[in-house]
């Protein structure tokens, strides 16, 4: 009869184990029973099965694998005698493989027989449920994948794995079910159900043992938040252990600067609520007491250092209390003045003299002996596109030069401020082929230079734009700039060409030219609408080159010809009042300053701008100052005479935590040359002036600051009375601009968390302040009309008042309000005639003209800012509140650009 071995059969072992639970049953049995089981005779033994060799091994019900791999994961050969033992053994491997679901083993006379079952093989695998967390972040964590063979370990450990994932989500609720659904052909589809639970928050943190500081100051200083209203938000409300974790360095951190230098945490718990949706916190801490500084040396065996002149120019003083951030901020301080002496390798380590008694704490800095350093070499890594030299050309230092690191950190700076690579690049220092030699590295990753943008958005300034344009910033992986640019708009319309060479002829001279051509549109207000005013074309071209003249201060030189058309639409300001016959720009219709402006004009100009430049970064600066000065000058040919200067000047404080607070200014004063001094005329022409308002000061309207006038038309108030309308609704709005100008800003930048970082999110609270004025009080417009039936005259407040009479009336007078009376019969409308509208043909309306805005005094606003790198194009919005203006501006509350840069 033959012997067959299953998974199923009793091993050794396991009969074993019931021979050992037989015994335990016989221990319940009363003694008597005992008794007589020990006096029973007992039965006969079996006789011993008799030991056969193996004859042959056969395997049956092998789909995919071959008879001869089966046969190779187990021991048995033939030849060999047939044991028990050896057929569990034989089992044990086969399962240990994980390839078969059920194996037997039988044996007919030395004929054993290997029959197995495979483990099928997996077609697909399936998540159902989870939301959350989407296929692309499950599936490469997960061991199991089509096409391999199922197992049941695979299974488990990926079931742990997927909650896992969800736990460092904050999910510690989740529930992970594994399916699996029977193909044909030994083929089945592993189902993953996935109930993904609530959020685990932090309901609650607990902190005990803390006496000098609040729980909530404590909680203040930890990255894990507590839930509330305040926080919802928030990110860190989840829990974390890597986070509970640092949350404990952070304590730490805390208690060594505030001067408790034997401050440990004695338990850190988290606890689970029964309901697995919140963790409960709990910190046991042990404050020690506080220490001040006690002597604080310096001990160096540097020959170019003074221990004692070190130590007094040292931030701590003794009976300061001990700040642990403090000393660590001093070693990095004496690595860095070590490092400029050449000293790369500088050792600077503290020597801690603690006093329990007196509850003090003395340091001694010791400078250990180390040799000067010389760069032995500088290596370029990772620059495919790049070439050497674009790199290269940045260091402040050459091989062979001294080491020093306020070069290496200049190098980093600018290297940086290219753009062509990672962000935070910092240049790497190796030890070299001996003690005294370094070697530096410049590790880059590169990241794309090529811009193509195709925009199209809304402007609260220009209303619909198009803008599309072309930029690489590393042509060629030389380091050269090319671009091209075109965008339009209602108001505005501009093409421009533009080339830079940074290192002419790979020398430190920068080369660069732009071609352009520019239609821009004024306007004026009306009723809240925009009107066009004046047409300004400006066709020219520009060649700049600039020098550094030292490490820090660059000058740059350009010179720049334009073609300047300023026109007028003839239909709405030209008339043929002034001459018979003759169309000509109407004062009345347009405005002096409009008919002045109008005209074709070439302007030759020379420029020279001297730039000090620290920023760590010119992309987006942390850290740094800006101030440049330049100057313009137009008369070197052209029809155009003027000299124009202009101040500017940033500066970037880094406040720690990412913040970011920035104080930026800029000035500027125009000043014309050789022409006619005009009563009322300013000489300096209304495109050549500067003006205000919005982007450039927030809070206010574009061009709305600054000098300006306001016509208000007269009209028949319904009972024969003239009244002067004064309705900002109703009024004609001219900027004019100004000779000088100002503008100032305070702005602090807001960091975010991580996922609105790399949204490209950047809110910031600024204030903003400026002016700009310095133009001549327009003079009264003489009257150009025929019988005096359009009079000029003013009213009490001195304002230009412009009014239709049958004669003239030198009664005609207007207060400085709303109304105008003759003052002969103050009950006639002797100012107001219907005749004299018909004469003219009612196309002029009379109105009074106010000059108001110039005054250098300082127009504020306050308000909050956001910029997105969004998909479709950059994106800001400003919400700003005007605290002070000046009469005749116009303000604004809230303005957004899309499409354009900022």
């Amino acid at each position: 009869m033959p012997n067959t071995h299953t998974s199923k059969d009793c091993t050794a072992s396991v009969r074993y184990a019931m021979a050992l639970l037989g015994t335990t049953i016989l221990a319940g049995v009363p003694t008597l029973a005992l008794a007589q089981a020990a006096s029973a005779p007992l039965p006969a033994p079996a006789p011993a099965e008799a030991v056969q060799n193996i004859q042959s091994i056969t395997v049956t019900g092998a789909q995919r694998l071959e008879p001869d791999t089966i046969r190779s994961y187990i021991k048995l050969r033939i030849g060999q005698p047939y044991t028990q033992v050896a057929a569990d053994m034989a089992l044990k491997d086969l399962f240990a493989t994980e390839l078969f679901s059920d194996v037997q083993i039988s044996n007919n006379e030395g004929a054993v027989t290997i029959a197995v079952k495979e483990n099928p093989v997996i077609n697909r695998i399936i998540l159902e449920g989870n939301k959350r967390l989407k296929e692309e972040k499950i599936l490469p964590e997960i061991k199991l994948a089509p096409r391999q063979i199922f197992t049941r370990s695979k299974v488990r450990a990926d079931v742990a794995r997927i909650i896992e994932l969800y736990k460092r989500q904050g999910r510690f609720a989740a529930e992970v079910e594994p399916k699996m659904v029977l193909l044909d052909q030994n083929r089945v589809d592993i189902v993953f159900e996935i109930s993904e639970g609530p959020k685990s928050k932090v309901r609650k943190i607990n902190i005990i043992g803390n006496e000098q500081f609040s729980d909530g100051e404590l909680r203040g200083e930890m990255v894990t938040k507590q839930t509330g209203l305040t926080k919802v938000f928030s990110s860190g409300t989840s829990y974390d252990p890597d986070r509970m974790a640092f949350d404990q360095q952070k304590l730490r951190q805390f208690y060594l600067t505030k001067g408790y230098a034997d401050f440990r945490i004695i338990s850190a718990v988290a606890e689970l609520t029964p309901d697995k949706k919140d963790f409960i916190l709990t910190y046991v801490v042990e404050e020690g007491q506080r220490y001040k500084f006690g002597d604080v040396k310096v001990e160096s065996q540097l020959r170019d250092f003074d221990g004692d002149r070190l130590a007094a120019q040292l931030p701590m003083k003794k009976g300061d209390w001990y700040n642990a951030k403090l000393v660590e901020d001093t070693i990095d301080r004496l690595n860095e003045t070590a490092g400029t002496f050449g000293y790369a390798f500088a050792d600077v380590r503290p020597s801690y003299d603690r006093n329990k008694d007196d509850l003090s704490m003395g340091i001694t800095f010791q400078i250990a002996e180390a040799p000067r350093v010389y760069v032995e070499r500088i290596d370029v890594n990772g620059n495919t596109l790049t070439q050497d030299k674009v790199v290269r050309r940045e260091f402040r230092l050459a091989e062979g030069d001294a080491f020093n690191t306020l070069q290496v950190k200049r190098s980093t700076a600018r290297i940086n401020s290219l753009g062509y690579f990672q962000e935070k690049f910092e240049v790497e220092q190796k030890q070299g082929s001996a003690p005294d030699r370094i070697i530096l590295e410049a590790n880059v990753e590169e990241k794309p230079t090529g811009e193509l943008q195709l925009s199209a958005g809304y402007s609260s300034l220009e209303k619909l734009i198009f803008q599309g344009s072309i930029q690489q910033r590393n042509f060629r992986g030389r380091g050269q700039t090319i671009g091209l640019s075109l965008s339009y708009s209602n108001y505005s319309k501009s093409a421009e060409v533009s080339f830079t060479e940074p290192y002419m002829f790979d020398r430190n001279v920068s080369l660069g030219v732009n071609l352009y051509r520019r239609d821009y549109n004024s306007f004026n207000y009306l009723n809240s609408s925009r009107n066009t005013t004046y047409k300004q074309s400006t066709t020219g071209f520009q060649v700049r080159a600039g020098i550094p003249l030292t490490e820090y201060i660059s000058a740059v030189g350009s010179y720049t010809l334009n073609y300047d058309d300023v026109s007028l639409d003839k239909t709405q300001f030209f008339s043929t009042r002034q001459t018979p016959g003759v169309q000509e720009c109407d004062p009345l219709l347009a405005g002096r300053y409009l008919c002045e402006a109008i005209g074709k004009r070439t302007s030759s100009i020379l420029g020279l701008s001297l730039i000090y430049d620290t920023l760590d970064n010119r992309m987006r600066p942390t850290r740094g100052r800006a101030v440049s000065v330049s100057t313009e000058f137009a008369g070197l040919g052209g029809s155009v005479k003027y000299a124009r200067m202009r101040l500017n000047a940033a500066q970037y404080y880094p406040l720690g935590k990412g913040f970011v607070f920035s104080v930026r200014g800029e000035g500027g004063v125009i000043k014309a040359f050789g022409g006619k001094n005009v009563a009322g005329v300013d000489s300096v022409r209304l495109t050549d002036r500067f003006y205000l308002g919005e982007p450039d000061i927030r809070g206010f309207d574009i061009r709305g600051v600054g000098p300006r006038v306001l016509r208000q038309p007269i009209i028949d108030d319904g009972s024969g009375n003239a009244k002067i309308v004064t309705d900002r609704n109703s009024v004609t709005d001219d900027a004019l601009g100004g000779k000088y100008y100002y503008l100032g800003h305070l702005e602090l930048e807001i960091p975010l968390g991580s996922g609105a970082k790399e949204m490209g999110l950047r809110p910031s609270i600024f204030l903003d302040a400026g002016a700009v004025w310095g133009i001549r009080t327009p003079a009264l417009q003489s009257s150009p009309f025929p019988n005096g039936i359009f009079i000029p005259t003013r009213d009490t407040a001195g304002n230009p008042l412009y009014l239709q009479v049958d004669a003239v009336d030198a009664n005609c007078v207007a207060t400085s309000t709303s109304t105008v009376t003759n003052a002969n019969n103050p009950n006639a409308p002797a100012c107001l005639s219907s005749a004299a509208n018909t004469a003219l043909g009612n196309s002029v309306a009379p109105f009074r003209e106010i000059f108001q805005g110039n005054s250098p005094r300082p127009r504020v606003a306050v308000g909050i800012g956001v910029n997105w790198n969004s998909p479709f194009g950059p994106f800001r919005i400003d919400f700003a509140k005007t605290l002070l203006k000046r009469p005749g501006d116009d303000t604004k509350s809230f303005t957004f650009n899309v499409g354009t840069q900022f």
